[in-house]
């Protein structure tokens, strides 16, 4: 049968050692950091991280515009396909007309696109082919893989402290054990010390 006496490292005993009392407050702090410092600095860098991807939309969404072009050049034989989450795209020649007048670029077209298929296409101010500006759910997504990150990390750092703390109180305790058994074992053995 086994007795297991709660709180013995905080009690004032004969067993407990220098060592002991240091882990049980590292063990107190790694608690706090898990249960209340992993949650908020996921919170504090996603709420960056959201502030940032925000502000970085505003400015593309102003920098950039979309037309609906119809494809005039060739395009490549390839079939459509998705490749790494984001369809694969070619450069084709294209086609608009908008109040200043008929315009035609290379622009970036998804694969499968055929000659005379009209397509949306997006454009900076210079005239370049550029991607969409990021949608509301690519700012949350990037949002919540930073927040999800930075828990994970300051976990993975917490628990990674925790564990150096508890080999070197380990070896503290070890090495106290020593001496003690030095000074100890010559009256149990009845053997003078070297």
């Amino acid at each position: 049968m086994r007795t297991r006496v709660r709180g013995w490292r905080w009690r004032r005993n004969p067993l407990r050692r220098r060592s002991d009392v240091v882990e049980a407050w590292t063990t107190l702090l790694v608690a706090v950091l898990l249960l209340l410092g992993a949650p908020l600095a996921g919170v504090l860098t996603g709420w960056w991280a959201h502030a940032e991807s925000r502000a970085i939309a505003v400015e593309q969404r102003a920098d950039r515009h979309e037309v609906r072009a119809r494809v005039v050049g060739r395009t490549p034989d390839t079939p459509a396909s998705v490749e790494g989450g984001t369809r694969r795209t070619s450069p084709v020649t294209v086609r608009w007309t908008d109040q200043r007048g008929t315009h035609t670029a290379v622009a970036r077209v998804p694969a499968g696109t055929h000659t005379g298929d009209t397509v949306d296409v997006w454009f900076d101010a210079h005239g370049h082919s550029v991607t969409a500006p990021p949608t509301e759910s690519a700012i949350w997504q990037h949002t919540l893989s930073m927040g999800v990150a930075a828990t994970g990390g300051t976990v993975a750092v917490v628990l990674l402290a925790h564990g150096v703390v508890r080999r070197v109180a380990l070896r503290h305790r070890l090495d106290e054990w020593d001496r003690d058994w030095a000074l100890t074992e010559p009256q149990w053995t009845r053997r003078r010390p070297a």
